[in-house]
């Protein structure tokens, strides 16, 4: 058999004896409990952005605005390319390589006679197959990859809808408690001018003018604080929707949002579809799994085909007679790496092991979020419906406090402590609106619930 026969009828026997080595992924197995620990009696309308059950058009605007300019999207949405791309580069490698070469030379005497000149043009041409399944794994492995960085970058999404809503409701939470301080800050001021009162007509001690002053200060002094942390929840959302702080200008309002929609709980094993970060987590492992073989292929051998047709291009008529091609086999063996190729199989297998880990770490940390946020949502609504209860009966024992303290049937230390009460009611209670608020934040994000804008 000629060399011209012989040489394709190697690569093809190469061809049809190719395999794929190294092991498939599967899916690893969790015990999945049946039902969470708690249940909410509601289930969710469908597949709308869970911030719409707040009706809030200013938290609406303010996602908007975080998914199309947010900067941590945009860079993960750059990397998803960037992986894609390599996909691409990775299936090239499956393919012959074709590149084209022309050289011209010229040469003449050192006494200035004139030389020759001669071109040559060539094409050069390298393919190895695959044999046993080292680039297919490479692809595998790059398409693992971007379905990673896909999930990844849905993962963000789901992380910045939620820093956007918390953020929102701080913002809320130090405007409430603003506009509470203020009420506050009147309810002490007509306590003192009572108390001035009855001390200038000799029925109260100055001790007690001085108290009321003392109180007042002191509730008046919380403004700063509350300025502080109106600020650092504006400035957040300013980064969070790709706005410089300073001059971003916040939502006006001062109204705490309220959940009113309905909450898909779903079944604890719906979440290894819906969370992104478990998707990610698994696409991860199954890159590593390939990446195994990849190593593995190492072990084998393997067949370049190089070639090349080159013709002189110095005279048109004899360009066919020049034509050279060339195409050649080089098959390489391993024989002695003193375990090189060994421990880079261990290697990839430990890498494997420990993207196991971390995907059996994500579920664990993905139930543990939801069982948290339902069991906080249970305790903080009871709170909250007692601290309104608290409110309302704080309001009534001041009034009725402050009708005797006029007519001199209470002490002032009666009418300071209602009045204390009063307003850590109020407090208390306006922070529970808030947690609570959060706290159906934090079980949305957990649930992974639909976190795209329609």
């Amino acid at each position: 058999m000629t060399s011209s026969r012989l040489l394709p009828a190697i690569a093809a026997g190469f061809a049809v004896a190719a395999c794929t080595v190294g092991p498939d992924y599967e899916r690893p197995d969790f015990a999945w409990p049946d039902t969470y620990s708690l249940e909410i009696d509601e289930t969710g309308p469908g597949p709308i952005p869970w911030w719409t059950g707040f009706e809030d058009p200013e938290l609406d605007t303010l996602m908007q605005a975080a998914f199309e300019e947010n900067r941590e999207i945009g860079a993960a949405l750059a990397r998803l390319d960037a992986a894609r791309a390599i996909i691409r580069a990775e299936r090239s490698s499956l393919f012959p390589q074709l590149d084209g070469e022309v050289s011209v030379e010229t040469s003449g005497e050192l006494d200035g006679d004139a030389g020759e000149d001669s071109a040559t043009a060539a094409g050069v041409f390298a393919f190895t197959p695959d044999l046993f399944g080292r680039q297919r794994r490479a692809v595998e492995a790059a398409r693992r990859t971007a379905q990673a960085q896909a999930a990844f970058l849905v993962d963000v999404r789901r992380l910045t809808a939620a820093a956007v809503a918390n953020q929102y409701v701080e913002l809320t939470r130090a405007r409430a408690r603003l506009d509470l301080l203020e009420t506050s800050l009147d309810l002490q001021r007509q306590t003192l001018e009572i108390v001035q009162q009855r001390y200038e007509v000799g029925l109260s001690a100055e001790l007690e003018v001085r108290r009321a002053e003392a109180d007042l200060a002191r509730t008046r002094s919380q403004r700063g604080t509350l300025d502080i942390a109106a600020a650092d929840a504006a400035n957040a959302l300013a980064v969070l929707t790709g706005a410089r702080a300073g001059v971003w200008s916040p939502p006006d309002t001062e109204e705490i949002p309220t959940y009113s929609a309905s909450v898909d709980v779903s079944v604890p094993a719906a979440l290894i579809r819906r969370r992104p970060d478990i998707r990610a987590a698994e696409a991860e492992l199954a890159a590593a799994t390939a990446e195994i073989g990849i190593e593995t292929a190492d072990l084998y051998p393997s067949l370049a085909l190089p070639g090349s047709i080159s013709a002189d291009l110095g005279d048109a008529g004899s360009l066919g007679s020049n034509a050279v091609a060339r195409i050649a086999a080089i098959l390489d063996i391993p024989l002695f790496d003193a375990g090189g190729r060994r421990a880079d199989i261990e290697a990839a297998e430990a890498r494997a092991a420990a993207a196991l880990a971390d995907y059996e770490q994500t579920l664990l940390l993905a139930l543990s979020d939801v069982e948290t946020a339902l069991v906080t949502i249970r305790a903080l609504e009871a709170r909250r419906a007692e601290l309104l209860r608290a409110v309302e009966a704080s309001e009534s024992a001041f009034n009725q406090l402050n009708a005797l303290y006029r007519e001199g049937l209470a002490t002032f230390i009666d009418i300071l402590d209602a009045q204390r009460t009063l307003i850590d009611s109020r407090e208390a209670y306006v922070n529970s609106r808030a947690e609570l608020a959060r706290a159906v934040i934090a079980l949305q994000t957990a649930l992974g619930v639909n976190h795209t804008p329609v």
